[in-house]
């Protein structure tokens, strides 16, 4: 008679996924050869949210996924919901999964008085039971640091870098970041370009108007080539398609705009389509609705990406050796 009783159990794997956007959490789910967790989510007369499981989730490992789009609010509670749900009912491990991180942009304080956002929902997070974030392109890196545990920071580049390639490798390519704070992003686009130079676009924006900044002149040499102006987002689309005027005023032959998130708050669409963009390339972490698309804009896939880091993280590999060690 021993004292202890010894179980070998096995590793389960379980995607959820809120309402936000459950077309990107399918094809995850489907990458990964499973399927989402029938979940019964609703809201009471008042907007309260409401979820619930339809399957046992004791001792499995969950990856929750949910993009914060508009109305980022309700969706952010709801994946809070989502994982306090999972915490209660005995999940062994609560992975948060935000192909787009709500509130990245105020992540430090520019005046007196101001919140820093990204730290209260890394914090809230948190508090609901999250034992690992996974974001893809946070808008900066030091956000990683705000979650007190494990965070996978992944990078859509090598997506969005490859179809670059393959389309307009052949000409002479240069990358531009929008402005000085990006231009480590577009180092590591340049090599990926087979080491095409940079430029970056010098811009004062005003810190009392959101959404608005001012392209001053553009830093490089970008005449006669093909500028790949890199983002990691486009919410309203001014700052990226002034920046796209500055190059072509600045005798570039063509402007091909990429860009992680496509945000597309009003008037992005109108802007873009009018803007001297020959090509707007963005990834489907956050839903792109019919209404918000156009002739010129390219939506890649980031369910592979995503698929493969779960993997990674539910068989104890690495991520990192997904991006060449800079992850």
């Amino acid at each position: 008679m021993t004292s202890s009783m010894k179980r070998t159990t096995e590793k389960n794997l379980m995607v959820f996924s809120g309402r936000a956007h459950e077309t990107l959490a399918q094809q995850v789910a489907k990458e990964l050869g499973t399927e989402l967790v029938p979940t019964e989510a609703r809201a009471f007369a008042n907007s309260e949210i409401y979820v619930r499981y339809e399957e046992s989730v004791r001792g499995c490992d969950a990856f929750v996924i949910q993009s914060h789009t508009a109305p980022v609010n309700e969706w952010i509670m709801e994946h809070l919901i989502m994982v306090d749900a999972l915490k209660r009912a005995s999940a062994k491990r609560i992975t948060v999964v935000l192909p787009f991180y709500g509130y990245a942009r105020q992540d430090k304080k520019h005046r007196g008085r101001e919140p820093i956002s990204a730290r209260l929902m890394a914090d809230l997070f948190k508090t609901a039971g999250a034992d690992r974030l996974m974001a893809v392109d946070l808008h900066t890196d030091q956000i990683q640091g705000f979650f007190d545990g494990p965070v996978d920071h992944l990078m859509a580049l090598p997506i969005l870098s490859e179809y670059v390639s393959d389309k307009y490798g052949a000409e002479d390519l240069t990358v531009v970041s929008p402005d000085a704070g990006r231009i480590k992003v577009a180092e590591h686009w340049s090599s990926r370009l087979g080491g095409a130079p940079l430029a970056f676009i010098h811009k004062t924006r005003d810190i009392t108007r959101p959404n608005e900044s001012v392209a001053n002149r553009v830093v490089g040499q970008v005449e006669g080539r093909t500028c790949i102006l890199v983002d990691d987002m486009i919410d309203s689309g001014g700052t990226i398609c002034h920046a796209a005027e500055a190059l072509m005023k600045d005798g570039a032959a063509s402007v091909v705009i990429a860009a992680t998130h496509a945000i597309f708050s009003d008037p992005a669409r109108e802007r873009l389509i009018s803007s001297v963009a020959r090509e707007v390339i963005v990834t489907d972490t956050l839903p792109i609705a019919e209404e918000k698309r156009f002739d010129k804009l390219t939506v890649l896939s980031i369910a592979p990406l995503l698929s493969a880091a779960i993997r990674e993280v539910f068989e104890d590999g690495s991520v990192t050796s997904m991006f060449d060690g800079r992850a």
